[in-house]
């Protein structure tokens, strides 16, 4: 089974193939894959500029979502260890990731979540080495209140499973589906206090390789977005009863909320 929704293939090349044609630089990972293949968004349109300018592309192939001026939130399983990092390099603040506005950002440190082991806990942070002020951040959810309807999931991973990585950002809709009807689709790999799922029974709509650790978010009381999942796992991409699965960002909020004081911001 396709655990991890990441880059197709290893990440340590010098270039990352973004859509046929061009290429953009990309700087090792802190480490490997723990499986080999990554998510996208499959039946996905293109987001316009500025629709959610707290989307983050990052260079070892995945996705992040501007939790503060200096920090990114990811998964857990597209970063090495807790620890000084300058290697990763945040793409921000543009659709297009060839666009000449484009800002780019180093790391300077990753967080990992303290017992990740491969299975749940999903989770980390990335910090900035310097703080990117002119793009809104994304709250994430401290209860489960929002934790079911319909989500949006946004990336710039594969549009098809196994497909080339995305130049420009796509979005989709996917509904919410309930643990139990989860776990009998997946055999009981679901977490249920960790980990949440969103997708259609007909399948053809889902994130992929390459959109691990981006966001699942979706509009609250006041009609702001709000993050309610990290895109984390599924088998393969939009295949029929296999909905995507992500990290329940309400159970760790406390966590992530807790790390995100420690680091700064």
């Amino acid at each position: 089974m396709v655990r991890w929704r990441r880059l197709v293939g290893r990440v340590a090349a010098t270039l990352v193939a973004v859509t046929a044609g061009s290429l953009v630089p990309a700087l090792p990972a802190a480490a490997e894959p723990v499986d080999g293949v990554t998510p996208y968004v499959v039946g996905g349109t293109r987001a316009a500029q500025g629709e959610f300018p707290f989307m983050v592309r990052l260079s070892m192939g995945c996705g992040g979502s501007l939790y503060s001026p200096r920090l990114v939130l990811t998964a857990a399983h597209c970063v090495g260890r807790t620890g000084a990092n300058t290697s990763i390099t945040a793409t921000l603040g543009v659709v297009d990731l060839r666009s000449s506005s484009r800002i780019q950002v180093r790391s300077n440190y990753v967080y990992r979540a303290p017992g990740y082991n491969g299975t749940g806990k999903d989770w980390a942070l990335i910090r900035l080495a310097t703080p990117v002020t002119t793009l809104s951040t994304l709250k994430i959810a401290t209860t489960t209140q929002y934790d079911n309807g319909v989500f949006t999931v946004a990336g710039w991973g594969a549009a098809r499973e196994g497909g080339a990585q995305q130049r420009y950002l796509l979005k989709a809709n996917v509904p919410f589906v309930s643990d139990a009807t989860c776990n009998a689709y997946y055999g009981g790999e679901i977490i249920p206090s960790e980990e949440i799922c969103a997708g259609y029974a007909s399948g053809g709509v889902d994130t992929c390789q390459g959109d691990s650790g981006g966001p699942m978010f979706r509009r609250d009381a006041s009609n702001a977005w709000i993050q309610v999942g990290i895109v984390s796992w599924g088998n393969g991409c939009a295949r029929p009863n296999y909905p995507g699965v992500y990290t329940q960002v309400s159970t760790f909020a406390p966590a992530i909320t807790s790390a995100a004081a420690s680091l700064g911001g």
